[in-house]
């Protein structure tokens, strides 16, 4: 039977000290529909009932798939363990899909919070997957999910697995998953893992380092340092506004954004493409290995602080984003309430748009002090951000708050007046709410 989309399931939110993920079943045809591996990926053939592998390790793979295949095909065949995925990835760019993105509702795996008597709290989960398309990238399972492939009984497709989502994990974070749970596994080997993905950073020089692997550096600091704004906000968790406000956070009067979040924001200050960049690095053997490389292979890239990731100033950089923070918390987050949309997901994603803006003049400028931050910002603090203009939790909502500081603080002024009609609008509405 082919599966019909949008399809929503029950999930259970489970929070461990890595993050928050999702438990849900779901028919191993839905998966074989909605996964992918970098290593293996499952393809649908033309007649909707079979599917075709692809992936450069599928002829190392293929004996032990056809004997998961005919474990499957047995009477009593069962898969306990979960299988572990990290939905919203493009599979051809490996980049996240962003709530901005026009169609993103349409795209992104995405969890809703269901008010429910008789569970604890009140509260439920639904998982919905609004579409066939290959976007969650497997973790760990592959073998287990790509052996329906060789099974010799169709209605075995059927079969229910267990999965555990971890929604929007960061590419860093996906890879010492895969590491750790690997690592005491013969078929595995652990350095080979950790050079296929490449995010040793505690074992690496700081210099070798790519623009993703250094923005989760940064984020792990801002996450540890006592006198940082994000200090204990930073979570690996889904990319839902509810999740940022779990009965734990509001009890201790405070807010969390998801290390996704922090980890795309600050990458994009110097780097364009990560995955370019990413793999240009990774083509080099580790002792010839450095950010060199990337002012010759990747000369276009116009990110403000470009120049200072390529001269290794990671002070430089890693203080021009803590002292926008710090600004961000003076003017904004210390005024308002938890629940505050600049304190949601939306709301962290449009502040580090607006540092992405101000970046540029702070190079420029050669200042980053956190008294250039909130000066550049005062003018927006009057914003009221708990007003419900801009509960859009998609990426409109995310433009509304970038756009409304933008007006206020004067930046961006050209893209502004481009602007349509009813958006500018939206906007004044909003700044006069």
């Amino acid at each position: 039977m082919t599966p019909q989309y949008p399809i929503t399931v029950p999930a259970i939110s489970v929070t461990q000290p890595l993050g928050t993920f999702y438990v849900v079943s779901l028919p191993a045809r839905v998966l074989l529909d909605t996964t992918y591996s970098d290593r293996l990926r499952a393809k649908r053939s033309a007649d909707g009932e079979t599917y075709e592998l692809e992936g450069s390790q599928r002829g190392l793979l293929i004996p032990r798939l056809r004997d998961i295949g005919a474990y499957i095909a047995g009477e009593e065949s069962t898969f306990p363990n979960s299988i572990i995925l990290a939905p919203n990835f493009d599979p051809e760019t490996g980049e996240p899909i962003e709530e901005d993105n026009e169609n993103a509702r349409n795209l992104r795996w995405h969890v809703d919070e269901v008010r429910t008597s008789g569970v604890a709290n009140g509260v439920s989960y639904t998982l919905t997957i609004p579409t066939n398309a290959a976007l969650a990238p497997i973790i760990d399972g592959q073998h287990r999910l790509f052996g329906f492939n060789f099974c010799d009984k169709p209605e075995r497709l059927d079969t229910e697995l267990v999965c555990s989502l971890f929604l929007d994990l960061p590419k860093p974070f996906q890879a010492f998953l895969f590491a750790t749970i690997n690592s005491n596994q013969k078929p595995v080997d652990k350095s080979q893992t950790f050079e296929l993905f490449g995010y040793n950073i505690e074992k690496e020089p700081s210099g070798n380092w790519s623009p993703d692997k250094l923005a989760v550096y940064f984020a792990r600091k801002l996450n540890s340092e006592s006198d940082s704004p994000l200090c204990r906000k930073v979570l690996v968790a889904a990319e839902n506004d509810f999740a940022l406000t779990r009965a734990q956070a509001k009890a201790q009067g405070r807010w969390m954004v998801s290390m996704a979040t922090v980890v795309e924001g600050i990458s994009r200050l110097f780097s364009q493409n990560t995955k370019r960049d990413r793999t240009i690095l990774l083509s080099y053997k580790s002792g010839e290995r450095n950010r060199e490389v990337l002012a010759r292979a990747a000369a276009g890239d116009k990110s403000p602080l470009r120049e200072l990731y390529l001269q290794l100033n990671d002070k430089v950089i890693y203080a021009a984003v803590k002292n926008f923070l710090i600004a961000a918390q003076e003017l904004f987050w210390s005024k308002c309430k938890p629940d505050s949309f600049i304190c949601k997901t939306v709301g962290v994603q449009a502040l580090f748009d607006v540092l992405l803006a101000i970046s540029k003049e702070g190079f420029a400028t050669k200042t980053f002090s956190v008294d250039f931050f909130t000066k550049k910002l005062a003018p927006a603090a009057e914003i009221n951000f708990g007003n419900e203009r801009f509960k859009n939790a998609s990426g409109s909502g995310r433009l509304l708050i970038k756009n409304c500081i933008f007006v206020k603080a004067g930046l961006e002024s050209e893209k502004i007046e481009n602007l349509k009609e009813q958006q500018r609008k939206e906007i004044d509405d909003a700044i006069s709410a």
